[in-house]
């Protein structure tokens, strides 16, 4: 299939390709005749109690395997064996981990976090398995045996013993029971601090002046702030939902010190300066100190822009007639926000008419076709295969692999559905003689169509699904032997690389011109809209990327060496060195940072991973985004290895050089100051 970007639009513009049509057209019917295929084409789950069934069945083969292992000589059949333990438990666990945030029927998600409970207990016991992890020792520990396997089998088995030694199943029976102890409690401080994080907080409504009351939700005589209300116009009401909501909740800072206290003994335990240092093993970054070397120099090269950016800011706020006329953490956001207005007004709602969803999509088809050589193939779908009739399934083809997988587009907005933009691995590669395709699912929370106006997408909403289908792309295009290490199952720093370069991609006009046109009069995308929206994007951006750094080093203090003082404490500290607006008292953000259960020590991974992909682009897309060579390179390097290769020798693969942290900096600084033709 070639790509027809110039033939494209000579059509009438309400008809699309098929790629397109699936999405610009209202819900597909299905044949109620149809026999009921259950989900994702999985026949026991044409109904809730197949979770059970799925489960039960994962659980007998899941037996066999343990057994096999255990009783096997040691040699490449042991690692192939614990790859196909992983992929029967994970393909019940990661099907049922998407199920119960998004079926819409009740049933449905009850069952399968019920079979989440179940699978996680299952692993928890099988970590501390002592004869499944002798089978391992055994193989590792032979070097005549380590000699005959390649270096994709050898270091998945590394890998699967790291899993092992960070539940202490290495030590003695009384710390082994120890290290179960302390995981266990975790688990349980997790929920409890994910719960307490969202809460909001509640004060009399007589504290707040009348006039900003009817700004938040009332109760009786409590007013009730869920939120920082960052973007609201009135000084007032963001102080107040400031203040109220991280005033610091005392069962929640002992819940956050227990939880820093039991990682950080569990890391001990089994054998880490840190639980820092235990996260960081296999990463890009390796150490804690290579990461606070990265903030810290950040930091000095960003410092005369940041210093410049709250400048602006100061002055906005003088505009604005306010009593204080320091720049405090509330106004950040918004004063950032009325900069931008000023200097561009960029309104939405001038760009969305030339962003249907149908042409994002045939859009995206296009640069895949000229890039890698894949496209797009609008599938069909079976009754029962689907969770809501609004998702659309497309097959992955490559131009001569053929199928490479496929994707679920859940789209469209819906009542109880996450609003977060979301990929979820549903069925991961494998390779034991027969392919396993991979199954993914994107989530995104976009308008339906609605009559004869297709999807309208803001700029906002194109960049999200980009960065998406760059983790979709990810996990098609993975061909790795062990799907334990297949496509996104990489290192945290590594993951959000292939998300973030297509975010550039998305940026640029000459990749923007193939698809962008209004969809009612065929018009293209005017070239200075494009400029003015990446001028936009880069107004006040130091000051934004050093609040990111600010907590990607709160992140890494908190779980590095015991401090022997409050999380707060260390808050202010960490605000005052790497922000550059004050810590206000008798607050805890800290207690708002969901991103500490799970991206504890690792929340510097998406500054890293930016830093990669600003270089990638520059160096291998920004002459030409439709390079056939860079694709093919960009796949054999980056894309196919999953976790398989240390993700370092990938980006050096890619780059042909092997960066160092001053490198990445300086990516990041450029991508803020440099007005890259054709590029953010």
């Amino acid at each position: 299939v070639l790509c027809r970007s110039h033939a494209l639009y000579r059509r009438s513009v309400n008809t699309w390709s098929a790629v397109g049509a699936a999405f610009n057209v209202q819900h597909q019917r299905f044949e109620h005749l149809q026999k009921n295929v259950g989900l994702f084409g999985v026949p026991e789950l044409s109904g809730p109690a197949g979770f059970q069934m799925a489960q039960h069945q994962a659980l007998r083969e899941a037996e066999f395997l343990v057994h096999k292992a255990c009783t096997h000589p040691p040699g490449a059949v042991t690692v192939e064996t614990f790859d196909q333990l992983s992929d029967s438990l994970c393909r019940v666990a990661d099907l049922a981990d998407f199920i119960k945030v998004a079926h819409p029927d009740a049933a449905f998600r009850e069952a399968a976090e019920r079979t989440c409970v179940e699978i996680g207990t299952v692993v928890e016991i099988l970590n501390t398995n002592v004869d499944l992890c002798q089978s391992l020792k055994n193989l590792l520990g032979n070097e005549a045996v380590l000699a005959t396997l390649d270096s994709d089998t050898r270091r998945v088995a590394e890998l699967f013993m790291f899993d092992f030694e960070i539940s202490g199943i290495h030590l003695d029976y009384s710390k082994r029971s120890k290290a179960v102890a302390l995981n266990v409690k975790l688990l349980d401080l997790y929920h409890e601090f994910l719960s307490g994080s969202q809460l909001p907080n509640a004060i009399d409504k007589q504290v707040l002046p009348e006039h900003i009351r009817h700004c938040f939700s009332i109760d009786g005589n409590r007013v009730q702030i869920g939120g920082l209300h960052a973007d609201s116009p009135n000084e007032l009401v963001r102080e107040a939902a400031y203040k109220i909501f991280l005033y610091p909740n005392t069962s929640l800072l002992l819940c956050l010190d227990e939880l820093l206290a039991c990682r950080h003994e569990l890391a001990t335990l089994v054998g880490y300066e840190s639980f820092a240092h235990r996260a960081l093993k296999g990463t890009m970054a390796k150490t804690p100190e290579t990461v606070m070397k990265f903030l810290k120099l950040l930091t000095e090269k960003l410092s005369d822009r940041t210093s410049k950016d709250f400048k602006m800011m100061k002055e906005m706020k003088k505009k604005t007639h306010t009593t204080n006329p320091e720049v405090m953490p509330w106004d950040h956001a918004y004063l950032s926000s009325a900069i931008r207005t000023e200097m561009f007004n960029i309104d939405p709602s001038i760009y969305s008419p030339y962003f249907s969803l149908g042409a994002c999509m045939e859009g995206l088809n296009c640069l895949f076709t000229q890039l890698l050589g894949v496209y797009f193939q609008a599938e069909q779908p079976k009754m029962g295969e689907l969770w809501s009739e609004d998702v659309r399934k497309l097959a992955v083809v490559h131009e001569t692999e053929g199928v490479l997988g496929y994707i679920y587009c859940d789209f469209f907005r819906r009542p109880d559905k996450p609003h977060q933009a979301l990929h979820f691995l549903i069925c991961v590669l494998r390779d034991d003689g027969v392919y396993q395709l991979p199954v993914v699912v994107l989530m995104l929370s976009l308008p339906p169509p609605s009559g004869r106006t297709p999807s309208l997408l803001t700029p906002s909403m194109v960049e999200n699904l980009f960065h998406e289908m760059g983790h979709a792309m990810h996990s098609m295009l993975g061909r790795t032997h062990y799907q334990h290490v297949t496509g996104t199952r990489c290192s945290t720093d590594f993951a959000e690389v292939p998300s973030i370069l297509m975010e550039y991609f998305a940026s640029d006009y000459r990749v923007l011109s193939q698809f962008a046109r209004h969809y009612q009069t065929g018009e293209p995308l005017p070239e200075n809209l494009v400029s003015r929206l990446c001028e936009s994007k880069r107004v006040c951006s130091a000051a934004d990327t050093q609040l990111q750094i600010f907590y990607a080093a709160l992140d890494q203090v908190y779980h590095g060496k015991p401090q022997y003082r409050s999380t707060t404490d260390i808050l202010r500290e960490m605000q005052e060195k790497f922000y550059g607006l004050p810590y206000v008292n008798d607050t805890a953000w800290q207690l708002r940072f969901s991103h500490l259960v799970g991206y504890g020590a690792k929340y510097y991974s998406y500054l890293m991973s930016r830093a990669v992909a600003s270089m990638v682009w520059r160096q291998c897309f920004l002459q030409d985004p439709f390079s056939r060579v860079m694709g093919e390179r960009y796949r054999r390097e980056m894309l196919a290895h999953g976790g398989s290769k240390e993700p370092v020798l990938m980006v050096q693969g890619m780059l042909q050089k092997t960066p160092t942290i001053e490198d990445f900096v300086d990516a990041l600084v450029l991508d803020l100051n440099a007005n890259v033709k054709s590029s953010v």
